[in-house]
C-alpha cells in the first residue's frame, strides 16, 4: 500500500477559542452535546479550508470533537468506565509554563461491545462532504484500553480470562473499521504512543514493579492491533503513529526505536508508520531498516511542540539520512505529533501551526516533486 500523501499530518490541531469555550460550557453543564457540536461544525469547516491552503496532503477534523486524543472513541464503547488518576507520566518533564497533564484511567467494568454504528462515522462523513482531498480518521490503539490502569484495567469478575478481554477489544475495532469503510472511509490512523514506553528503561522498570513482563505485554499489544485490523478491506490504508507523549508541549518518555524495532516494525500489520523523529529522544534512523519494504514511513521531523520553524535544508538532509535505511520512495514527512493532543493544545499559535504545515508541504514538494 503506497503513501496517501508525501506531506501528511498526525491529526489534532489547535482548537480555536470558540471550541475551547464551548467545551468549558459543556463541562459546566451550560451547553449540551448537540449545541457544542454545532460550534465544532463551524470550526472544523474553517479548519479544513486552512488545511487545504497549506497544501497538506491529508485532511482531518483536527480532533475538535474530543477533549483528549482518545476520548472520541473509547468512552463510547459499551462496558467502559473512566477514573481520575493521581499520577502523570508528564510530571518529570513539564515546563514551568504548564501543569502536567494527568491522563484518565480506563477500566473495563462490563463486557465490551461496539455500539453498532461507527463511533467515528458521523465525524468522517461531515469532513468528507466538505473537502475533495483525502481524509483520514484517527483512533486510539487497543493498548489504550489497558496500559494506563495496568493490572486494574480489567474487572476479573467480567473477564477472568485475559484472552477473552482482548478478543472483545479487537472485535470492537473490527466493527468500527467495517462501519467506517461502509461510509467510504479508506484511511484510518491508529495512535499508539504507549509503544514508546517500551523504549524507556524507567517505564519498563515500572511495568515490572507492577507485575507485568514488558516483552510479553508488548507482544500482547502487537497481537491485539494485528487482530483489530485483520479484516480491513484491501483498499483501506491503516497507519500507526508512535510518539513519546504530547501534552502542552511536554513529553512523557524517551528512547530510540531500537528497543522495540525487532518486535514492532516487522510484525505489526500496518501499511504506514508515522514515527516521531523531531529530537534526540527518538534515536537514529537505523531501526527503519527493519520495516518491511511493502510498508511506507512518514517521518515526523517537524516538531509540533515549539513555534520555531525548522530549516528546510536541514529537513532534506535528514530525509537523505533516513533514506539510507528506507528507500526515499517509501518516505513521507509530517509533524512528529498533533498540535493539540489535549484540549488546551501545545505552546504555539494557530499561525505557527499553519506555518509548520506549509513547511511540511514545501519540503515534500521540493524533495519529491509535485
Amino acid at each position: 500500500m503506497s503513501l496517501v500523501a508525501r506531506a501528511d499530518q498526525v491529526g489534532s490541531l489547535l482548537r480555536p477559542a470558540s471550541v475551547t469555550e464551548a467545551w468549558a460550557a459543556f463541562a459546566r453543564g451550560e451547553l449540551d452535546e448537540t449545541a457544542r457540536r454545532l460550534i465544532e461544525d463551524d470550526a472544523i469547516r474553517s479548519s479544513i479550508r486552512h488545511q487545504e491552503e497549506t497544501g497538506i496532503g491529508v485532511i482531518t477534523d483536527g480532533e475538535f470533537r474530543r477533549d483528549v486524543w482518545w476520548s472520541g472513541f473509547i468512552p463510547y464503547v459499551d462496558g467502559i468506565e473512566l477514573f481520575e488518576a493521581e499520577q502523570s507520566p508528564f510530571a518529570d518533564n513539564a515546563s514551568e509554563q504548564t501543569v502536567a497533564y494527568v491522563p484518565k484511567l480506563v477500566r473495563t467494568a462490563g463486557p465490551l461491545r461496539h455500539p453498532g454504528t461507527a463511533i467515528m462515522g458521523e465525524n468522517y462523513s461531515y469532513i468528507a462532504e466538505i473537502t475533495s482531498c483525502p481524509v483520514k480518521v484517527t483512533i486510539p490503539a487497543p493498548s489504550r484500553f489497558h496500559f494506563q490502569y495496568g493490572v486494574n484495567a480489567i474487572d476479573e469478575s467480567v473477564y477472568p480470562d485475559r484472552d477473552r478481554f482482548w478478543h472483545d477489544v479487537t472485535e470492537t475495532y473490527k466493527a468500527e473499521i467495517a462501519g467506517l469503510e461502509s461510509l467510504g472511509c479508506d484511511f484510518i490512523q491508529i495512535d499508539d504512543p504507549i509503544l514508546s514506553f517500551f523504549c524507556d528503561e524507567t517505564a519498563t522498570g515500572r511495568m515490572r514493579s507492577q507485575g507485568e513482563d514488558p516483552e510479553s505485554l508488548l507482544r500482547e499489544y502487537i497481537d491485539a492491533t494485528n487482530a483489530a485490523v485483520s479484516e480491513r478491506a484491501d483498499s483501506t490504508t491503516v497507519g500507526l503513529h508512535i510518539c513519546r507523549g504530547n501534552a502542552r508541549s511536554n513529553w512523557a518518555v524517551s528512547g530510540g526505536y531500537a528497543a522495540i524495532a525487532e518486535q514492532v516494525f516487522p510484525q505489526l500489520d500496518v501499511d504506514v508508520f508515522f514515527l516521531e523523529f523531531d529530537d534526540e529522544r527518538s534515536g537514529d534512523f537505523a531501526p527503519l531498516q527493519l520495516i518491511p519494504v511493502s510498508t511506507s514511513v512518514v517521518l515526523g521531523l517537524i516538531t509540533s511542540k515549539r513555534p520555531q520553524l525548522e530549516s528546510p535544508d536541514l529537513l532534506k538532509r535528514r530525509l537523505d539520512e533516513a533514506a539510507r535505511y528506507a528507500d526515499a520512495s517509501r518516505l513521507g514527512i509530517s509533524p512528529q505529533c498533533g498540535f493539540a493532543s489535549i484540549l488546551e493544545g501545545n505552546l504555539l499559535t494557530e499561525e505557527d501551526q499553519w506555518a509548520k504545515l506549509r513547511l511540511v508541504s514545501q519540503v515534500a514538494e521540493d524533495y519529491w516533486g509535485s
